[in-house]
């Protein structure tokens, strides 16, 4: 049972984080100057009762424990699943039974994990340490008066193959946002009828299409010369 509620709430930590996070990039439809004055905030906030990108390395740790934890747990539930296969049903089997628009979702939930993974380390290396080759040759690193966040977006975005990547793990995210998000209520001891079953799986859906086609529309604006 350990298991399941630190998946539910790992699950639940990166669903909002990402929301939040897709909310922050639409930001750079307002220009540069504001796309960089947010991210020179984010690693300014607080101070001095933080120190320089305090907030941001306290993000960087909860999100990497909860990974960490998120990938241990599933490694577990995935091992008891194997064991119990051919024997009794578990009950938390037969509640997670017609789940309707998440069915799909929950049977490429390993895939998409492994793509999600393989993406957030290709996401660091272009856009947060500006490392070669995953990052464009221009890349500014930010410093305590300036960021150069919007410039950089850009040239990544600028090149097909980066944005493809980012395009093809928006998708991945959004399936497993979907059965994440229904299978975290459901983890948490939340019970529900068939009717919020369907409601609950509605908003788990409209929720993962916001986070990425809104994440989405970002590197399509790019190579289309809405945002240069």
């Amino acid at each position: 049972m350990a298991a399941k509620y630190i998946m539910a709430i790992t699950g639940l930590i990166f669903s909002a984080y990402v929301l939040v996070h897709m909310i922050g990039n639409l930001k750079v439809y307002q220009g540069p100057e504001a796309f960089n004055s947010y991210a020179h905030w984010l690693r300014n906030a607080f101070y001095p009762v933080l120190p320089y990108e305090g907030l941001l390395w306290i993000l960087r740790v909860v999100l990497l424990v909860s990974v960490i934890a998120h990938i241990v747990c599933a490694l577990i539930l995935k091992s008891r699943a194997r064991r119990a296969r051919g024997g009794a049903r578990a009950p938390s089997i037969r509640r997670r039974r017609g789940l309707g628009l998440s069915v799909f979702a929950g049977r490429s939930m390993l895939v998409t994990g492994v793509v999600l993974l393989l993406f957030v380390i290709f996401h660091i290396l272009d856009l947060t340490t500006g490392t070669s080759p995953a990052a464009p040759d221009g890349f500014q690193a930010a410093t305590h008066e300036s960021s150069y966040a919007y410039s950089n977006l850009v040239d990544s975005f600028s090149r097909w193959p980066a944005s493809l990547i980012y395009i093809v793990a928006m998708l991945a995210l959004a399936l497993h946002l979907l059965h994440g998000l229904v299978s975290s209520v459901y983890d948490l001891g939340i019970g529900v009828g068939s009717k919020a079953r369907n409601i609950l799986a509605a908003v788990a859906l409209l929720v993962a299409l916001v986070v990425a086609l809104g994440n989405i529309t970002i590197p399509v604006a790019v190579l289309t010369g809405l945002i240069s």
